[in-house]
């Protein structure tokens, strides 16, 4: 490193590292230190190295082919220039004598201008897209302070339950710009969460754990990478026993809007038919949407379905247990006899239904959902006296004393379900 005085002021004069050959066409570089002094140009010159090295590693990155590392590098090399990085929108209401600077601060060797510069100071590098998997790869880098003096055990139980809450998400609202995440995605979630709390497969906390760790990770990258975004993650946690609350459709309400005619036209066919299995049936929505071929039974004296541990858990060993089918939940599986592969070992079939229902009107009060038609189902069944070992049987619920027998015959299950089918 030498400080020699060109014309009025002095230079710090260096060769430029073999690394920076392919962004730096000159072998030396004098970089003015814009004093007079030689003492304070001494003091400047450390620091005016590491700038155009700073620089030289922006433009680097700037031929990345990431756009969040293009978008970083553009925005470190307009600073290590002396400006602030601004959108080609924002530099076009500049006033012109700002714009005149910034273009004449762009090298231009033999007269061509240099595209990585250029893009840095006029704002022509677009901001990146965040997806929610986006916003999970830089948590790790943004939120690494928490890391710290973590073993590899305490690294991987750390970071494992933020893996699961963003896999989740997707899995119901998809992988979204965290920019175009809406209130309705995240109510969408939290009813997800509510179905599985209610059938019993999930608790409270459970739930809420998966909505902090969302929230931790998309509010970390809304403040450490300066979005400025409002994220519509209030009021979503769940208080102990709240799940308990979800009511049940109405017979009339089920009969006139649900079934109305057209009522389900938008909603996709295995979805609908979904559904409308659930309507005699009580089934929870995973155990509708894991039915196969071999548990969809169509063929026999009384059509039925056969809730199996067929490659998923059930909830407990009584959940074991065949349904008989009736009136719309037959004509339903007719449509379907092999099943809902669209759906199948899928968390997002409660999602895309309710979302469905809110959107038209088919939710009888706000605290109903999808799964409101289980309800509805044993609602009916106490109504039509049916015996509380029949229903248990058909809800897949434990019997508080202990079990004789073998329970009714389907044929009479068969008969009691179509007296309260619709």
């Amino acid at each position: 490193m030498s400080i020699a005085k060109r014309g009025r002021f002095y230079h710090l004069r260096r060769r430029v590292p073999r690394r920076y050959r392919g962004v730096e066409p000159r072998e030396t570089v004098w970089i003015s230190l814009h004093t007079d002094s030689e003492m304070l140009a001494r003091s400047k010159a450390d620091r005016a190295w590491s700038q155009m090295i700073e620089a030289w590693e922006a433009r680097l990155a700037g031929n990345s082919e990431d756009a969040e590392v293009r978008y970083e590098a553009a925005r470190d090399l307009a600073r290590a220039r002396g400006f602030r990085y601004l959108d080609a929108g924002n530099v076009a209401k500049l006033p012109v004598e700002d714009i005149v600077e910034r273009i004449e601060a762009i090298p231009a060797p033999a007269n061509q201008p240099d595209p990585v510069e250029a893009a840095a100071l006029l704002g022509t590098i677009p901001e990146p897209r965040i997806t929610v998997t986006k916003a999970l790869q830089l948590y790790w880098t943004l939120a690494r302070e928490k890391t710290f003096g973590k073993s590899e055990d305490q690294l991987r139980r750390w970071e494992a339950p933020r893996k699961k809450a963003v896999k989740n998400f997707i899995a119901v609202v998809g992988n979204k710009d965290i920019a175009n995440i809406t209130r309705d995605d995240m109510l969408d979630f939290r009813q997800h969460w509510l179905d599985r709390i209610e059938a019993g497969e999930v608790t409270a906390n459970s739930a809420n754990k998966d909505l902090i760790h969302l929230g931790d990770v998309l509010k970390t990258v809304n403040t450490m990478k300066r979005l400025g975004l409002s994220l519509p993650l209030g009021e979503l946690s769940f208080k102990e026993g709240e799940a308990r609350t979800r009511p049940p459709f109405t017979e009339d309400w089920i009969r006139t809007s649900l079934l109305a005619p057209g009522a389900l036209d938008g909603l996709n066919g295995q979805a609908r038919a979904l559904l409308l299995g659930m309507i005699n049936t009580g089934y929870r929505p995973s155990e509708g949407a894991a039915l196969t071929t071999d548990t969809i039974r169509l063929d026999c004296d009384v059509p039925h379905i056969s809730i199996e541990a067929e490659g998923r858990q059930l909830k407990s060993h009584y959940a074991r247990r065949v349904i008989p089918l009736a009136g719309v939940s037959l004509e339903a599986f007719m449509q379907f006899p092999d099943g809902f592969p669209r759906y199948r070992n899928r968390a997002t079939l409660s999602a895309v239904v309710n979302k469905f229902l809110r959107a038209n009107g088919l939710l009888e009060t706000p605290r109903h959902s999808f799964y409101s038609l289980r309800h509805s189902f044993e609602d009916r069944m106490l109504a039509a006296g049916i015996d509380d070992r029949i229903r248990r049987d058909l809800f897949g619920h434990r019997l508080d004393r202990e079990r004789y027998g073998k329970g009714a015959s389907l044929d009479h299950v068969a008969e009691l379900v179509r007296g309260i089918a619709f």
